[in-house]
């Protein structure tokens, strides 16, 4: 089931060019801006989220026929946030790219005590996302 959600959301990840860092558990972790620094981040991974957001629903509604009526239950909360991040890769018997800091923190922190099939944008990405003329969203 994950697997058929996180396989949609890659697809829009690679159409919106945003990188996906990882997937623990039932958390997927995306960005835009890295490796190289995007002036449109902001707006890219509002729409990643939006786009990630009909995808969700439209599978949710797909899927119920194969799973059963539980699968209409299946929700997610997106937190959004922006500023600097660190990044390397964790070495070890599962060595991956992880990212740390505030920001990661504050996305995190956004999204775990959200409201379920919503999308939670920080008034730092917010004020972004109005320089870029998208006050409207």
């Amino acid at each position: 089931l994950l697997e058929t959600i996180y396989g949609a959301f890659d697809e829009i990840a690679k159409k919106r060019r945003v990188f996906k860092v990882e997937t623990v558990g039932d958390c997927y972790v995306a960005v835009a801006g890295i490796p190289m620094q995007r002036k449109d981040h902001a707006v890219t991974m509002a729409r990643y989220a939006r786009d990630c957001h009909h995808k969700m629903n439209e599978l949710t509604r797909r899927l119920e026929l194969v799973f059963g009526p539980d699968t209409a239950d299946l929700a997610f909360r997106i937190g959004l946030h922006s500023g600097p991040v660190t990044g390397g890769v964790l070495r070890g018997e599962n060595a991956r790219f992880q990212l740390f800091g505030d920001t990661v923190n504050t996305a995190a922190r956004m999204e775990s005590t959200g409201v379920r099939n919503r999308v939670h944008i920080s008034e730092t990405t917010a004020d972004l996302l109005v320089q870029s003329g998208k006050e409207h969203w």
